[in-house]
């Protein structure tokens, strides 16, 4: 164990069989020290990024269902709904006005708005000046299994009508096993893969996620993280990895069937395995949205370097009953605290 350890000291690559390893027998204080080790390697000055933005669903309306999704409206659901052009504007303004730099904007696999309806939104936004983090790998599968066009073709399309950067999202567990109990009608792993190679080949910067903790087994969280490093090694396109873990609470999947929520110990540990393994994701975030603002402080001694996103307004998880909020005073003051400088960053993480 100890030649493993002088291994992730040096900055050689490991593999799999040691991130298991790992895994099994380094305790809480040693996957810290070793991630913490990579972080400072990675990022030898201590500043620690944010960004300013909001996060907007133009709609809640899905036909995937997903099992531990406490958002969605089926499309026969009176109560679902589909932000309108003027609500959607009035949420840029008001995010622009708090110094907000960007918008997160997805919403659900909606069976009837085309993708004419969406070219028409980008525009729209994209007028106002902000800079637009849009969409995810199945709603870009989605886009193109209703217009009958390639993903290729549609990240064009998209592009051309102003979309400038596309979030992690829908990614859960990168496993087909996983996918197709709790997502058989989303995009299964090859195909979420497969729409951040074409976006990256198109020069599209994006982020990659993990949201573990429901079914998945330890070996499928390796692989899941094998399958962004491949992609990493290939294109260079994804700007920083965001593991988070799943909130149960009002759910389906917690509804069938007992599941505990992550603990900070479990969440701090997988956060470290992704930092060490990821050697080639140049920055790992902290999700204080799920586990809390104590928690995401000590995040950043076990491989995180990004605080995320102010988050002006988050839905999301908050269906799932978590309602942590930050401010970006809030933010600068959590960091200060923790012993590092905060910067305000963009997507691409130039400083602001």
């Amino acid at each position: 164990m100890n030649e493993l350890h002088e291994q992730i000291l040096a900055g050689e690559r490991i593999h799999g069989e040691d991130l298991l390893r790992l895994e099994r027998e380094a305790d809480l204080h040693t996957l810290g020290f070793l991630a913490n080790s990579v972080r400072r390697r990675l990022h030898p000055e201590p500043v620690v990024t944010y960004v300013i933005d909001r996060n907007i669903n133009y709609t809640d309306i899905c036909v995937s269902a997903c099992k531990f999704c406490a958002f969605f409206k089926a499309p026969d659901d009176p109560a679902g709904s589909v932000l309108s052009r003027e609500e959607l504007l009035a949420k840029i303004r008001e995010t622009q006005e708090l110094g907000g730099t960007q918008i997160l904007l997805q919403g659900g696999l909606h069976p009837e708005l085309d993708l004419a309806y969406y070219e028409d939104m980008l525009r729209a936004m994209k007028a106002t000046g902000i800079h637009i983090h849009g969409f995810s790998p199945p709603e870009i599968h989605h886009f193109a299994g209703i217009s009958g066009l390639s993903v290729h073709a549609v990240l064009e399309r998209l592009m051309a009508a102003g979309l400038d950067s596309i979030p992690g999202g829908g990614a859960e567990i990168l496993s087909n096993r996983v996918r197709r109990e709790l997502a058989p009608r989303k995009c299964d792993a090859d195909q979420w893969i497969a729409v951040m190679e074409e976006a990256h080949g198109l020069g599209l910067r994006t982020t990659a996620t993990m949201m573990f903790g429901h079914i998945e087994t330890v070996a499928e969280r390796l692989e899941h993280l094998q399958r962004v490093r491949d992609l990493q090694d290939r294109t260079g396109g994804f700007t920083a990895f965001i593991p988070w873990p799943f909130q149960p609470d009002h759910t389906p999947l917690a509804a069938a069937r007992p599941i505990d929520k992550t603990s900070a110990v479990t969440y701090l540990r997988m956060l470290a395995l992704s930092r060490i393994f990821l050697d080639n994701v140049a920055n790992v975030q902290a999700s204080w949205v799920t586990q809390g603002p104590k928690i995401a402080q000590v995040s950043l001694f076990f491989g995180a370097n990004d605080f995320g996103s102010t988050m002006i307004e988050e839905n999301v998880v908050a269906a799932a009953g978590v309602h942590f909020r930050l401010s970006e005073a809030e933010i600068r003051s959590l960091v200060t605290d923790a012993g590092f400088q905060p910067r305000q960053r963009l997507m691409d993480y130039t400083l602001v």
